[in-house]
This record gives structure tokens, sequence and C-alpha cells, in this order.
């Protein structure tokens, strides 16, 4: 980490609307973010956590105060423009994969790059080199239903990276692992991190989990309740 921070959040609030019911999610966060870190986002149901990760990745947007990641303005993007910039500096990564069942691994790691102006080739070295980064090569022509839940979720993992992203957000990538595979999934964020300089937001109930991270970032009830630098 070199201390540049790649997300600002300034007083960031986010509620939800049901009929004329307001229901607050975040209440004034303030938060920065260096380029570079592995940041964990804990908290108990409810706390805010996912909501903070879907408002910096672009997904959805604050009701109030001032969010800036990678050096935009994020309030101030129309649909078109975030829709863009997501494609371009995000790269996601879930619980339960979100594979396309038809398509096989290549396919799958494939999908982020086909709305970018790369040539077949291109995208072939592309796809290669994040499969290889994964240590999937050998199962590319292989169908999700094919892989284990480790081996699916190390190519969620390789579509993520295959456009090159700044920033991995990652909701609960554990969530649907064993211990060993839960653990490999871990160490290969961990990697990225720190052999890539991807810059890590993670969302966990798992302490194993958010031990991979540096930095864990504790919400209760909308608020940021406190940070812990992990020792490893």
């Amino acid at each position: 980490m070199n201390g540049e921070a790649i997300i600002r959040c300034e007083g960031i609030a986010k509620s939800y609307f049901r009929d004329s019911l307001e229901i607050p999610v975040l209440q004034g966060l303030d938060l920065e973010i260096p380029r570079g870190g592995y940041f964990a986002l804990m908290g108990p149901s409810g706390s805010g956590k996912t909501t903070l990760l879907n408002l910096i990745a672009g997904i959805d947007r604050p009701t109030g105060g001032s969010l800036e990641v990678c050096g935009y303005r994020l309030n101030d993007l129309d649909d078109d423009e975030l829709a863009g910039w997501r494609a371009i500096h995000v790269g996601f990564i879930f619980q339960n994969y979100n594979l396309v069942p038809v398509l096989n691994a290549f396919e799958n790691v494939e999908l982020p790059l086909l709305l970018q102006p790369l040539s077949r080739a291109q995208r072939r070295a592309r796809v290669l080199e994040a499969l290889a980064l994964v240590n999937l090569e050998d199962r590319m022509w292989n169908f999700p239903r094919q892989l284990s839940g480790g081996q699916e979720q190390r190519v969620a993992i390789a579509r993520a990276i295959v456009s090159d992203p700044r920033i991995l957000v990652a909701d609960e990538p554990t969530g649907a692992l064993d211990a060993k595979n839960a653990e490999e999934v871990m160490a290969l964020l961990e990697r990225l991190n720190q052999d890539l300089g991807k810059t890590i937001l993670l969302v966990t109930h798992d302490p194993k989990a958010a031990h991979h991270a540096r930095v864990q970032i504790h919400l209760e009830k909308g608020v940021l309740d406190r940070t812990v630098e992990v020792n490893r």
C-alpha cells in the first residue's frame, strides 16, 4: 500500500424506501482505502457491509455523501457511464460463483472481454493468462457441472481479473466452500493483492477468511464501529 486513496467515502448514507417508510442502512460513513489495500468488511446481518460493497463497486448509488473511486466521483456518473466504469475498474467475485452453466471455463472467463475492442487472439491470450494465475489451464474446456466448488470459484476469480481491474470486490467468496477449498481461495486472493497489487474489498462472516485481509472494518447498524489491523 502506498497511502494514495483509491476509494474515498465522505458522509456516505444509503436508505431504502418501502412506500412512505424510510429504512436507513448506512448513516454518514467516512472511509478511505489506499491503493493496494486488502480490507475485510465485517459485522452482523443488516449492518450495511454488503450495501457498502455495492456502493463502492458502482452497483448501487448512495442517497447522501460523496463517493470517489479510482479517481471518479461516482455520484456524477449516469447509468451508462457507471456501467462502463464498472467494466474497466472493478472485478466481481460472488458466493455462488455466477458462472454460465452452458459455457465452459474458457468461455466464462472470456465473457467480460467480449465488450472490449480486442481481437480474438488478444482475448485468448488474456483468458489463458487469467486461468494460469488460478492454476486451471488444464480445465479450461470443462463446464461448471464438471468442476468442484473450489474450481468453480477459481474460474470466477479468473473472470474477475481477466480485464485487469484495479479493484476486486468479493461478497462471501468462501461461503459455499469447505474448509480446504476456502483456504485455497483466500490464499489466491492474498497472492493477487501482494503480487499484482489488486485492491481487494471482502465481505465475510468468517474470521479465518477475514484474517487474510490486512485491515478489518467492523460495521454496526450502518456506522463504522471499529477498524482492526491484522498482524500476520
